[in-house]
């Protein structure tokens, strides 16, 4: 009674499996080259370790790093000369370094545009942060140390008992006010 469908959608007439063709290889290409999306994000600059590592290129702390007198549970913010926040932690500048404490544990900064003093203080602080002062044995930043015999990608980091930050003249503490005070009489 009823004659077979034929052609009942328009936008499915004359499409028919056979009809879709694979993609060409010209289109395939441009999917492959999409691979690495960030390349406006990484400085020119800035090395990778292991590249360092195999053309055995040498590297630099700047000193500023031992100088810090740091807390390592309190924020980087709190460091008093905010300029050597900004300073490269190795140069040649690196996108990632690994930080080896000496009882074992290892943090890891990074930063595509070089990995900078603050960015090494914020990984560390991220594993302290949560600790009382009374459960670190050594809670100061004594600095870092390259030892390329021991591990050519990564820095030592070395703690101390006291703060490694060098006092000013105009210091506000208790003892350099008792130490004016005797002057002045």
């Amino acid at each position: 009674m009823s004659a077979p469908l034929t052609k009942v959608d328009s936008a499915i007439a004359g499409l028919s499996l056979s009809d879709e063709k694979p993609p060409s290889h010209t289109e395939t290409e441009v999917k492959k080259e999409k691979k690495n999306r960030r390349l406006s994000s990484q400085a020119d600059d800035v090395w990778n370790i292991k590249d360092l590592e195999e053309k055995q290129i040498e590297i630099t702390l700047p000193i500023e790093t031992q100088k810090t007198g740091w807390k390592l549970n309190t924020s980087p913010n709190t460091i008093e000369d905010k300029d050597i926040l900004k300073l490269k932690l190795i140069d040649p500048p690196v996108k990632k370094i690994d930080l080896h404490f000496p009882l074992g544990l290892e943090v890891t900064a990074r930063n595509l545009k070089g990995v900078t003093i603050k960015d090494a203080l914020d990984a560390i602080y991220k594993q302290f942060k949560k600790k009382a002062d009374d459960e670190m044995e050594q809670p100061y930043l004594a600095g870092f140390e390259w030892d390329k015999e021991e591990c050519w990608t990564r820095l030592i980091v070395h703690q101390s008992k006291v703060s490694t930050a060098q006092q000013t003249p105009g210091d506000n503490s208790k003892k350099s006010k008792k130490k004016k005070k005797d002057e002045a009489a």
